[in-house]
């Protein structure tokens, strides 16, 4: 039979809610008193009723990753490194739940007995009805991938437009002047936060922006690939291409080569996020670093900061992104 805070408190002759404040780490109680309660627990190898806790302190001790879709748009290697950051900074004595908002109907089976805080993984402004309904429940939420312009929420994104445009940059510096994007899912904001970098890059080197060249993807390897066999298709096909993930770009180099074409010589690719994969590709592909991981681990941070309430928080932070230079980029001259 298991020990009981009553049986701790009979052997210490002292009261119950003595033990319990002890257990808790309360300043009501002298620091004498509170060693001996700790050190006989211990020797009994007493196991907290966490279940019983939850419900007089009210707290479920759950926290929930959401992503806007785990179907559409996210790819495992997007959702890995996200779990995996948001995993490195949780608490042992928190569960983790994951799952897509588009799972839901409504939303009355998230509350704050179900959940002690909210970490979004956001990639549409279609969330901002999922974030308000949280917010008005009185749960803590942290918004990640995404800018919420709300100063009440806690925002913290990587800055896709400025890596995309170091992506148009790095093409132009390297001779490149038929650059094309393989776009992803429209209505996300990293689509349009990565198209605006890309064409502003264009735009402020005097480099032509042509409408052939802007291809709809759907961050899928194969979009990547469909995508890719349209702009080889033009009578003058891009010699550089902007791929908004590394799925796609993945996919746009299978139909190069599908073509007997090469890359780097006969077209240069880009991709986005630095997954895993992108530096085993032949030839290692050339990408921009979105720190994910590093991303989610700030979101875990953050959310616990929300929970304890003993700390104000800026209303967002930006984590840069970086250009990794590999071998999927040649050097032209036209």
């Amino acid at each position: 039979m298991s020990v009981t805070i009553k049986d701790i408190a009979k052997l210490a002759n002292v009261s119950h809610t003595t033990v319990s404040r002890a257990l808790n780490d309360s300043p009501l109680i002298k620091e004498k008193t509170k060693k001996r309660i700790l050190q006989l627990a211990e020797q009994l190898n007493y196991i907290p009723d966490y279940h019983a806790k939850n419900l007089v302190m009210q707290k479920s001790h759950t926290i929930g990753l959401f992503f806007t879709s785990m179907e559409k748009g996210t790819s495992s290697s997007f959702l890995v490194d996200a779990i995996r950051g948001v995993n490195k900074r949780i608490d042992v004595q928190y569960n983790l739940f994951v799952r897509g908002i588009d799972d839901y109907d409504d939303f009355s089976y998230i509350n704050n007995k179900r959940f002690d805080g909210i970490i979004l993984m956001s990639q549409s402004d279609k969330d901002n009805a999922f974030i308000y309904n949280i917010m008005q429940k009185d749960i803590p939420i942290v918004v990640l991938n995404r800018q919420v312009d709300d100063e009440a929420v806690m925002n913290i994104i990587s800055n896709d437009k400025e890596g995309s445009y170091n992506a148009g940059k790095y093409f132009i510096d390297s001779g490149h002047q038929r650059l094309a994007i393989i776009e992803g899912i429209h209505g996300f904001k990293s689509t349009q936060q990565r198209r605006d970098g890309f064409l502003q890059a264009l735009i402020d080197h005097a480099v032509p922006i042509h409408q052939e060249y802007l291809v709809q993807g759907n961050y899928e390897m194969h979009s990547g690939y469909e995508a890719m066999n349209k702009l080889l298709d033009l009578p003058e096909p891009p010699t550089g291409v902007f791929c908004s993930n590394d799925d796609m770009a993945i996919g746009a180099m299978n139909a190069v080569f599908e073509r007997n074409l090469q890359v780097p010589a006969d077209v240069s690719i880009i991709g986005f996020d630095d997954m895993e994969s992108a530096r085993y590709t032949n030839p290692s592909l050339t990408t921009i670093k979105r720190p994910i991981e590093r991303i989610s681990m700030a979101g875990m941070e953050a959310i616990l900061t929300l929970i304890d309430g003993k700390e104000a928080l800026p209303h967002k932070r930006s984590i840069d992104t970086e250009l990794i230079i590999r071998k999927s980029v040649s050097e032209r001259s036209g």
